[in-house]
């Protein structure tokens, strides 16, 4: 296995990445030797977030993709995903009452992503509660809802092994329970704090301490939906075989040159978070030269 950068914050460029490359895939593997992701999201007026995650876990390379998101989307859901085998749970927010299902579908997944379109923060800590203590996947990705709704259960997530965080400017103040600290030093707080590593703008930081600074991307990544887009690349990545801070690194960095080819193609602002899609693979292709 290649070495990992030095501590002392590199820059992630092409160069770097083609440096620490992504595990290799054999020719005659199969879709099992890519991992499956299980998806954990999504309420009654946001089916899009889940869907926008799980394409792009497959968009990266993912081998399977299971949904697990509320009843009243899941048939809509399954018929807008073909590629997913789509869960639909009774209720109108994902709590405590579903762990037990998404706990089974959990062991079936190299890589759980979940919190995307999640609305119901004390039903999605419950469910945090309910789950945490009884994953058995190996990677896990908490995203959106998931991140706010987790201060106060460090412990549980501390007993994990083999996570990562995601979070948007907003959700890491929430998560430093209202510390003043941004960039790198507020996702190197989370990351000692949480025992995870943490992707948030520009930065990607381990429990350990290392970080490495990205600063690809732009203003027009700001965007519905962008954020979904990212935690399902990360967990695409982890269920191709990387390990947790590469899948961070190479995930940040996959979603903002994507968003860096639609800037240059359609202008800095107006490109949605869905055509992120469709680069990802072009992006990928390129950084294996």
């Amino acid at each position: 296995m290649s070495k990992l950068p030095p501590a002392e914050a590199p820059a992630v460029t092409p160069q770097l990445l083609r440096g620490w490359p992504l595990p290799s895939l054999d020719d005659d593997g199969t879709k099992h030797d890519r991992g499956t992701v299980l998806v954990v999201g999504g309420a009654p007026s946001t089916p899009g977030a889940v869907l926008l995650a799980g394409l792009a876990a497959l968009r990266v390379g993912a081998g399977r993709l299971q949904v697990a998101t509320v009843e009243a989307t899941s048939v809509a859901l399954g018929v807008t995903l073909p590629e997913a085998m789509v869960v639909g749970l009774p209720g109108d927010a994902l709590s405590a009452a579903t762990a037990d299902r998404i706990v089974e579908l959990a062991a079936e997944a190299a890589t759980v992503v979940l919190g995307p379109g999640l609305l119901d923060e004390a039903a999605t800590g419950a469910l945090l509660t309910a789950v945490l203590p009884r994953l058995r996947c190996r990677w896990l990705v908490l995203d959106a809802l998931a991140l706010t709704a987790l201060p106060g259960q460090e412990e549980l997530l501390r007993e994990l092994e083999g996570v990562v965080l995601t979070p948007n400017d907003g959700e890491l103040a929430a998560l430093l329970g209202g510390e003043e600290l941004t960039g790198r030093d507020g996702a190197a707080e989370v990351a000692k704090r949480y025992g995870a590593v943490v992707a948030t703008r520009g930065w990607v930081v381990t429990p350990d301490g290392r970080a490495w600074r990205d600063e690809a991307g732009g203003v027009g990544l700001g965007t519905s939906g962008s954020g979904d887009v990212l935690a399902g690349v990360v967990g695409g990545l982890l269920g191709r075989g990387a390990e947790p801070a590469q899948a961070a690194v190479w995930g940040q960095y996959a979603h903002a040159a994507a968003g860096d080819r639609l800037a240059a193609r359609l202008g800095r602002l107006g490109f949605l978070a869905r055509e992120l899609l469709d680069e990802l693979p072009p992006v990928l292709t390129s950084l294996s030269g």
